[in-house]
């Protein structure tokens, strides 16, 4: 990518969230990811998630993205140390990358509270979470995701 394609990709970032369910059900059963639905184009599946403003760091944005797109903010997440994934890819012709860290939504109870880009949400286990996202990239990334939690699971 020569430089001036690197000044003009898309540069997005974002949460992948999870809730832990209560017991009896053992992990990693009883984790769900939080997944978006658009309110346009093709309506697709997206953990919350946005572009980089001017002056604004990575994790600020997917801060800010995450409390504007489902009305979760800091105080609401805990982001783990550890995970850190970057996925490109192409859109209309241009690159781009998304950023994402993990995320755990403190009370699993939280209501989430769409914003105008989103028509609907889904708490999900990975498998039903893999199939509303459809991109393999996105897919991938939450089947790492929940290999990360299961390795944090047996440190515990």
């Amino acid at each position: 990518m020569s430089e001036l394609q690197q000044v003009m990709a898309l540069r997005a970032c974002g949460f992948i969230v999870f809730r832990r369910l209560g017991q009896p059900t053992p992990p990693p059963d009883n984790i769900e990811y939080l997944l978006l639905q658009t309110s346009y184009g093709e309506h697709h599946w997206t953990p919350p998630k946005g572009h980089v403003d001017p002056g604004e760091d990575d994790l600020t944005t997917a801060l800010r993205e995450t409390r504007e797109e489902a009305g979760l903010g800091e105080e609401h997440l805990h982001v783990l140390d550890g995970f850190f994934q970057e996925l490109r890819y192409e859109v209309q012709g241009r690159p781009k990358e998304v950023l994402y860290w993990l995320a755990e939504l403190r009370d699993p109870k939280m209501a989430v509270t769409l914003s105008a880009e989103h028509r609907d949400y889904r708490w999900a286990k990975l498998e039903d979470a893999c199939s509303l996202a459809r991109y393999k990239d996105l897919q991938d990334t939450l089947r790492a995701a929940q290999q990360f939690l299961d390795t944090q699971q047996g440190k515990h």
